[in-house]
């Protein structure tokens, strides 16, 4: 047999795949790093079996809110290194979303980068709708923005902190989404499916430390929008699923609003003894964009190392 990169020794096999007798595709499991992955084999021809690895998301057209910093810009790059073009909404982070937009390059890919202020509803229109215009359409959406804002108690949160807590981490994402469903459905009725990937928190899921009581608020509601918004847009082909990531290492988030005290505590009570990284929710991330076509809708895919509020 001939592998990719040459003649197998005697014994050996290549690509994870045994040799097939004439007419049969024969192969043992073969673990792909990126689940998103899909293994299309073709059939057996006379100078032997040749795999081809294509991945779900190859030309997709993807818009991520907050995509240029921390768990966001995780997303952006992991969603380039499947295929997609996309492009970032950013509030502040110029700097790094024209970075990005030179990564995509190198990989072959487009990314165009748009500022914008998400609690506004023209805001979010115009996003959206240059983001069709450069990319051609729409298929994967995540909303990815979001922010504590402050540690305030629930005395001492007013309603002007309350409103603005939850504009931003709830109403950004309905905003954005519902200013991409057009898109989206055009998108599902072209090519099979679409997805809506929303960024909560374990927070969410368990009310969060001191201080974010409406983070928490706005973290849960955004997971009964997620089931909610699944069963509305379900029948026009657009899959709805969210992420709650626990304590993620090397964010903006947590160096600006956890201290190295309460780090280290929380990791004292994560099962696999250690925090996550931005990469281990893009990761998922990126397996639900490709799920636009599957049989998950409506799910929430916990980030956290074995740590459960429910």
């Amino acid at each position: 047999m001939r592998s990719i990169s040459g003649r197998a020794r005697k014994g050996q096999v290549n690509s994870g795949l045994r040799h097939a007798r004439k007419g049969q595709v024969n192969f043992e499991s073969t673990i792909l790093a990126q689940p998103w992955l899909v293994f299309r084999p073709k059939i057996m021809v006379s100078n032997g079996f040749n795999p081809l690895f294509m991945s779900k998301l190859l030309g997709k057209r993807a818009l991520v809110t907050a995509g240029a910093q921390g768990i966001g810009l995780a997303i952006s790059r992991h969603l380039l290194q499947a295929g997609c073009d996309i492009v970032v909404h950013y509030r502040h982070s110029a700097g790094a979303a024209r970075a990005l937009a030179d990564e995509a390059k190198k990989l072959g890919r487009r990314c165009a980068a748009l500022p914008g202020d998400l609690t506004e509803s023209e805001e979010c229109d115009r996003i959206v709708a240059r983001a069709v215009e450069y990319l051609g359409g729409l298929d994967v959406l995540v909303n990815n923005a979001g922010s504590l804002i402050a540690r305030k108690s629930f005395l001492e949160a007013d309603d002007s902190f309350w409103a603005e807590t939850m504009s931003l981490n709830l109403g950004s994402a309905r905003r954005i989404s519902r200013a991409a469903t057009a898109h989206l459905a055009a998108a599902a009725k072209a090519n099979g499916g679409a997805s809506i990937v929303n960024l909560s928190s374990l927070a969410g899921r368990k009310g969060g430390h001191p201080g974010s009581l409406a983070y928490a608020t706005a973290k849960g509601a955004l997971l009964t929008f997620t089931r909610a918004l699944a069963t509305e847009l379900g029948p026009h082909g657009i899959r709805v699923n969210a992420l709650a990531p626990g304590l993620i290492l090397g964010t903006s988030f947590h160096n600006t609003h956890t201290s190295p005290e309460a780090a280290r505590a929380t990791i004292a009570g994560i099962p696999i003894g250690r925090g996550g990284t931005a990469d281990d929710v893009a990761r998922a991330a990126v397996f639900l964009a490709a799920e636009f076509d599957g049989f998950i809708t409506g799910a929430t895919l916990d980030i956290n190392g074995g740590v459960y509020g429910c």
